[in-house]
Parts: structure tokens; sequence; C-alpha cells
């Protein structure tokens, strides 16, 4: 019996962990002129992004029960126990669906042993979260150890976010038309955070692109712990010279020499469109070091 850690796409999670650790992400479906397609399999943000700027009709749904079913099913088979760490529920239905299918797999493979856990988080902040877990089964934590640093990492993980356009919050239906077109007017550039829910909110106004950037990194300053040693996550909407300068000035305002670095991916990407910046970050310095690399 192997204990396996598996994710979703949501995390935007970049190749090369994913790669180094074998990591199962099942994709989140995005709906493109009515046809259904996954992220990272059949659609990558590299081309998401035209996509969106084409001005083509493009949905999210989250990932459904059976979905899950049928990728959690094989390691029920095997005699694996599984770490299943889910897209915030603040944001999508992700934890339900995979508490639905787990009921069902359980009637079928009753000494099944899996573990739902609600990450509350988005893009990178969940992905370094599931980074965090990987490091800590590697260098040989117990699985109520990784269960337990899962949710402290959550509890502690900030998400500070800019966009350059509202118009897809106002598509997504986070925002009014009315709103929507006042901002741009205006060039407003909301200030968003993941909160304690693990939901999307606004928490600032800004006018202009430079000012709600500079704002980002301000606020990176004054909530972060250990920021020179611990890992960041930057994320971008098809705007990497923009990451590029959000990252050196990281590196040059607070002495931060570790990055995890990717697109935001289609499951938030439809909803923020190009441009989106976001850096996640710990508040208070990890009490689990001694297992993370």
């Amino acid at each position: 019996m192997a204990l396996k850690i598996i994710t979703d796409s949501a995390t935007d999670m970049p190749k090369h962990i994913v790669e180094e650790y074998g990591l199962h992400v099942i994709p989140t479906p995005v709906v493109i002129e009515e046809k259904d397609y996954f992220d990272g399999k059949t659609v990558f943000p590299e081309e998401f992004y035209d996509i969106l700027r084409s001005g083509k009709d493009v949905k999210t749904y989250h990932i459904n029960q059976q979905m899950f079913y049928d990728n959690f099913k094989p390691y029920a088979e095997a005699g694996d126990e599984v770490i299943y760490v889910c897209f915030s529920t603040g944001i999508a239905g992700t934890f339900n669906a995979a508490n639905l299918a787990k009921r069902e797999l359980l009637e079928e493979f009753p000494d099944f042993q899996i573990t739902i856990v609600d990450s509350k988080c988005a893009s990178l902040g969940f992905g370094i979260i599931v980074l965090y877990a990987l490091q800590m089964q590697k260098n040989g934590a117990s699985k109520e150890k990784i269960v337990e640093a899962l949710e402290w990492h959550r509890d502690h993980m900030e998400h500070i976010i800019t966009v350059e356009t509202l118009e897809y919050l106002q598509k997504g239906g986070r925002l009014s038309k009315a709103s929507a077109i006042a901002g741009g007017i205006l060039d407003i550039k909301p200030i968003i955070e993941v909160n304690d829910d693990g939901a999307l909110v606004a928490i600032e106004k800004t006018r202009g692109r430079a000012r709600s950037l500079k704002r980002l990194i301000e606020i990176v300053g004054e909530r972060g712990a250990d920021l020179a040693v611990q890992t960041l996550g930057i994320v971008h909407g098809d705007c990497y010279d923009t990451l590029c300068e959000v990252r050196k000035t990281l590196e040059e305002k607070y002495g931060c020499t570790k990055f995890e670095e990717n697109y935001v991916g289609c499951a938030i990407g439809a909803h923020t469109g190009p441009g989106i910046i976001g850096i996640t970050f710990l508040n208070e310095p990890s009490p689990y070091k001694e297992y993370l690399d």
C-alpha cells in the first residue's frame, strides 16, 4: 500500500514539479463555444488567453462526481491510500463532488483510505501547499503530519491579485455591468484576495496598472513573513514581462530568492482575463521547515 497525493489543475502547478513528483493532476473542465475541454490536457494557457481575446464564449464548471470516481478508482483498486487536495470550496463545488465520489467508492471498496482536504486556496497558493505536502512525503513525514501541515499552510497562505481589465469579472457575475463600465472609464484596478473562506473578494481599489502592481508588492511586505527564505508564487495571465518586473522588485525590496511561477490556468483565468498578476506567500514562518526542501 502506497500513499498518493493528488490534486487538480486549479493549482496551476508548474510542469517541473508535476514531472519531478509524478503528481496526478485532475484537469478542470472548460467549455469553449459549447465544447468541453480540459485544463492542461486538451487546452493550455498559452492558447487559452488568445481564445479569450477572440471573444469566443468560454465557461467553466467544477470537476463532477463521475470524473472524481474515475480518477480515484484506480487507487482504490490498487489498495493505495490517497490524500486529495482540492480547489477552494469558496470558488467551486469541487469538495462536495469529491466527497460524493468517495462515498460511492467506499460502497465498492470499504477499505479504501482517502482523505479529502479543502485547500481554501487558488492558483499557486494552492499549488505551493501541495508542493509542501509532496516535499514532506519525500522527507519521511507521516500521512497525519502531512494533512496537519496542509491545513496549517492553507490557513496561512495569502493570495494578492490584480487584473488588467474588469470585463471578465463582470462576465463571471463578480461585478455589475455598471461598475465595470464606470471602473473602465476611471481606470480602476481592484486588489483582490482569497479570504479565510477561500473566496475571491476585492479589498482595495487603485487607479492605473502601475499603482495596482505597486500596491500588490506593498501588501506582500505588510503581510509576509520570512520573505527572504520562503517560496513565493507569482502567476500571470499571458503577461510574462510584467511578472518578471514584479519578481525583480520582490527580490530588490524584500530579498526574496525562491519563486515558483506559472500562467493562471483556465479555471481562474476564464473569470479574470488576460493581464492578471497574482502573488502568493505565507504570513507566518512554517513550523514544518524540517520537512521542506
